[in-house]
């Protein structure tokens, strides 16, 4: 399925969802939408937040890891431990090596493939029990300090839109692109 056909169905999903009652956009006053309820594009534009690897969907903004710091312990910590080490299997962040000969511990410093796939789901969802209460800020932020974490970028790097697709992940070359064997 190509990016801009999955980014539409995300959101109809999201919007089915939002009319059902069962999300409000973060922030949002409004009295709440019923099944039913006709949204506007303004009201969908807010779950349309796809950050693709190549750096489409990127908002403007930046941030350093130690910015990223406060925001993580506020934020984060509660789920992902003082060093990203978690606090169940799930939830660790940091650590981990693909090539390692028993069962791989699979992190953002040791699997993901793209620094913007970190920044996107940190913006789609996270903190876990407030999704999309980070500003874009925020979100650079704590990428900046979870790649720091990894060892994967200073502590007073600033990360951005630019600067965040042109990092190399660990395991970027450790995927299979199968889009052009169509």
């Amino acid at each position: 399925m190509s990016m801009s056909r999955r980014t539409a169905a995300w959101g109809r999903i999201l919007a089915l969802l939002l009319c059902a009652g069962w999300l409000a956009p973060a922030g949002s006053q409004e009295a709440r939408i019923q099944l039913g309820t006709p949204i506007d594009e303004d009201q969908l534009s807010g779950f349309d937040l796809i950050a693709a690897p190549d750096g489409s969907g990127m908002p403007p903004g930046a941030g350093t890891a130690r910015q990223g710091r406060s925001v993580y312990e506020l934020n984060c910590l509660r789920c992902h431990a003082v060093n990203g080490e978690g606090v169940s299997g799930n939830t660790v962040i940091a650590g981990g090596d693909m090539r390692s000969e028993e069962s791989p511990l699979r992190t953002v410093g040791s699997y993901w493939p793209h620094a913007s796939t970190l920044f996107d789901f940190i913006r789609r969802a996270m903190p876990a029990d407030a999704p999309k209460t980070l500003s874009d800020d925020e979100v650079y932020q704590v990428t900046a300090y979870v790649l720091f974490l990894n060892g994967i970028v200073g502590e007073d790097e600033s990360i951005n839109s630019e600067t965040l697709t042109a990092i190399a992940m660990p395991n970027g070359d450790g995927f299979v692109d199968h889009s052009h064997l169509h």
